[in-house]
């Protein structure tokens, strides 16, 4: 197989995280005898010092033109004025927009290598596998913001969360589509006890299943006791669907399961290209830039690196490659490798390439 696939470094740690990401992806072309190119372009803080805009049209060709998109990260303390008209975290937004992306995959297992890098006591951690599906175009981040001063001073803020009959129908659909390949169990949240979006959610969630997934087991749960069950109980859950920001709220969560940030990867996908054509996904760790440690060599490129693997199975069709990816971050796992996010007092910790590189040459071997 010959793809193109389209990089984003974006700012801090996303430059480094990227290039682990890559060389693992050139390891599979080697052992497999795939042709990979990749291709860079500008997105975030990155974009915006070299162009003054944090998704540059050429950025956008490229990412249409390629079989799929691996990003690192974007935005940092440059760009934090929150009074900025422009900001890092638009090029993120607009590029999901740009590319039809509307489900977000974010896949929580729990290795037995991290069990003590969690927070949480080992017996909750058992059999734990879940994957939150998180709809990506609609909800409070996209909708109309505003500010208008108060007479006598002050001002007044708003947020409007809008939702669409369509929006929440494709989000469950997927949902409900990867949960006949999983454990056959869907959990919808929302907030329906309170939220007029959230009552359209749950009306169109229970149709949806009812009528096209009457195999699958639902579930309808409040975001705030899903927060809570996440912790008490997090072995229960199967595919969990969202909207967009409770999805965004409950991944950091669930991200203490498995013992950090930087070990978790996501997918965003859209519809399929059509026939044998592959889905155009864009592929990302879901930790941030990390601004701290950037070029400091210390992040963990595993997140990047799993998320190469979900850009294997979903946008390039190639499966038995993905699950080899995993096993060989299972096995430098296993033999003791860790970066300093994972690394317990007193453990000798490796750096990002050095992980990145461990990873490479298991597939190598």
């Amino acid at each position: 197989m010959n793809a193109v696939v389209t990089v984003l470094p974006g700012d801090g740690i996303g430059p480094e995280v990227a290039a682990e990401g890559v060389r693992v992806l050139r390891a599979v072309g080697e052992a497999w005898g795939h042709g990979f190119e990749a291709r860079e372009a500008r997105i975030g803080g990155a974009a915006i010092d070299a162009t003054g805009n944090p998704l540059p049209d050429e950025t956008v060709r490229l990412c249409r033109e390629g079989d799929a998109v691996l990003l690192g990260a974007v935005g940092g303390p440059k760009w934090d004025d929150p009074d900025a008209r422009v900001r890092p975290e638009q090029g993120l937004l607009g590029i999901r927009k740009a590319l039809g992306l509307f489900a977000n995959l974010r896949p929580v297992t729990v290795l037995p290598e991290l069990v003590e890098s969690s927070p949480l006591r080992p017996e909750l951690l058992r059999g734990v596998d879940l994957l939150v599906v998180r709809e990506l175009t609609g909800g409070i981040y996209f909708g109309e913001k505003g500010r208008e001063a108060l007479p006598g001073g002050g001002v007044r803020a708003l947020d409007v969360c809008t939702y669409t009959t369509e929006e929440v129908e494709r989000v469950v659909r997927a949902a409900g589509t990867l949960a006949r390949g999983r454990r056959g169990k869907v959990t919808s949240v929302d907030k329906a006890n309170v939220l007029e979006t959230s009552r359209l959610w749950r009306s169109v969630a229970t149709r949806v299943m009812r009528d096209e997934f009457p195999d699958v087991e639902v579930e309808h749960v409040l975001v705030d006791a899903c927060a809570m069950h996440l912790i008490r109980r997090p072995a229960d859950f199967d595919v969990i669907v969202t909207e967009n920001m409770f999805g965004d709220i409950l991944t950091d969560e669930a991200s203490m399961l498995a013992g950090s940030l930087g070990v978790l990867p996501s997918a965003s996908l859209g519809t399929a290209r059509g026939e044998g054509g592959g889905q155009l996904g864009l592929y990302e760790p879901i930790h941030g830039s990390a601004p701290d440690i950037a070029g400091r060599g210390v992040a963990n490129p595993l997140g990047t690196i799993l998320s190469v693997a979900m850009l294997l199975r979903h946008s390039l069709g190639l499966e038995e490659e993905a699950r080899e990816v995993e096993r060989a971050v299972e096995r430098v796992l296993a033999a003791g490798l860790r970066t300093p996010d994972l690394a317990r007092p007193g453990e000798t910790a490796v750096g990002t390439s050095a992980m990145g590189r461990a990873v490479a040459d298991v597939l190598l071997a």
